[in-house]
């Protein structure tokens, strides 16, 4: 095995494991079947799952009676899921080239994937092409610019949090599902945010991972993000660590069209 691998599979590993820890969150699984109730999913309908990572939405989806294909780029990542979840329709592709036909299903959920995507509205237009008319969307993700951290060093704190944000390809777009759908010409849409509240050490390394980011980026000394990062330790430690982290959930209808041409919400 080559280093270059084994960088690779330590990264997928790496990946796999914040992902599962962050499916462990209080209130995640919760979310999640809010945004299956928004995809309106029942027994028979067809959903895609972009960016499904290790499978837990497809195979959910799954049991609930909903034909869920989900669709990943990284190859590794689907090796993961199919070894999970052998039973669930996993595959390898991007959000710009969906491997599904013309108007072939009833529901498109992403999450956690538009931060990471330089064409947003190339992705959108995939949507439309491959959901039904009257066919739902529904988009989750974090505003990587909306952390929202105690410490004693307001100013230093958001210097890391800025920082680690313009590390990210699209930082602020969860903000702009709205604006992004109705471009799209999305109809009907609807933006929630439920807000995460963690005063104790679980959300730690994911403090430690944004100092680390704005460490490695130049904008923080070494010895001041060591600082912050100590201070952060010791309110966890003493139960005084508080992070409240928006996750924005968007909905939405796509157009339908009459026999006339023109172009209708679903009602």
């Amino acid at each position: 095995m080559t280093k270059e691998t084994e960088r690779a599979r330590q990264s997928t590993g790496d990946l796999i494991a914040l992902l599962d820890a962050a499916d462990a969150l209080p209130g995640i699984k919760e979310l999640r079947a809010r945004s299956y109730e928004l995809l309106r999913v029942e027994p028979g309908t067809s959903v895609v799952d972009v960016g499904c990572g290790a499978g837990r939405a497809v195979a959910e989806l799954a049991e609930r009676g909903v034909r869920a294909v989900g669709v990943d780029p990284d190859e590794r990542m689907i090796a993961v899921a199919r070894g999970r979840w052998p039973e669930a329709d996993c595959r390898i592709a991007d959000a710009y080239a969906l491997p599904l036909a013309d108007s072939s299903v009833d529901g498109y959920r992403a999450d956690k994937v538009f931060h990471e995507l330089a064409e947003p509205a190339r992705a959108l237009a995939e949507t439309r092409r491959v959901l039904v008319p009257g066919g739902r969307i529904v988009l989750i993700g974090q505003d990587w610019d909306a952390y929202v951290i105690d410490s004693s060093d307001p100013g230093l704190t958001r210097t890391i949090v800025h920082a680690r944000a313009d590390l990210t390809r699209a930082p602020r777009v969860a903000r702009r599902y709205g604006n992004l759908l109705l471009e799209a010409g999305f109809h009907e849409v609807t933006v929630e945010v439920h807000t995460g509240v963690f005063t104790g050490p679980v959300m730690l390394p994911v403090l430690v991972g944004l100092a680390e980011g704005a460490c490695s980026s130049g904008a923080v000394t070494r010895e001041r993000t060591d600082t912050w990062i100590a201070e952060q330790r010791a309110r966890a430690d003493a139960d005084r660590l508080f992070l409240a982290l928006p996750i924005f959930v968007a909905a939405a209808i796509a157009p339908r069209r009459t026999g006339s041409g023109l172009i209708k919400p679903e009602r």
